[in-house]
């Protein structure tokens, strides 16, 4: 197997981005969106590589089996948005998503963020212990800072202090 190596986004992984995102949002999470439903991720350089934000992937060989991204909400604080990963890639030995979020959380702190928030469903259960094991605790809707990009499907929010 190929190393995986995360990397920032680059003008042509958008099809890979979306091979690896909209099956996982549709089949796994029975969420019904579509790529094209998706604004920010036609547009990744204007909607996350604005100011602090960035937009990562991880690429085994050809492949992205992974993304996470970082949307700059203004006041010290970003949000946390499309953390995928492929199901070949999830837990022991790869360890993909600690290190997705590792390197997000260190470019965070580079950029001198102070917190970080997410919005998730109430589907992604593995989701919730990964990031209440990584730090992360739960919050309101109404402890979101005005600027928070909420999603609809959004129904429970995390919030990290760096």
């Amino acid at each position: 197997m190929a190393d995986v190596v995360i990397r920032p986004y680059r003008p042509g992984d958008e099809s890979g981005i979306a091979e690896l995102i909209v099956p996982i949002q549709r089949e796994e999470f029975d969420i019904p969106i579509t790529y094209a439903e998706q604004p920010d991720l036609r547009d990744i350089p204007g909607f996350y590589r604005q100011d602090a934000g960035e937009f990562w992937v991880a690429v085994e060989g050809n492949c992205i089996v992974g993304t996470i991204a970082l949307k700059d909400i203004g006041d010290g604080a970003a949000a946390l948005r499309k953390m995928f990963v492929a199901a070949s890639h999830r837990g022991a030995p790869h360890r993909l998503a600690a290190g997705l979020l590792a390197t997000l959380l260190a470019h965070a702190r580079d950029r001198a963020l102070r917190a970080v928030y997410l919005g998730t469903t109430a589907k992604f259960l593995a989701a919730h212990r990964f990031y209440e094991k990584c730090g992360f605790s739960q919050i309101t809707p109404d402890e979101l800072p005005p600027s928070f990009p909420r999603m609809a499907v959004d129904t429970r929010f995390y919030f990290l202090t760096l």
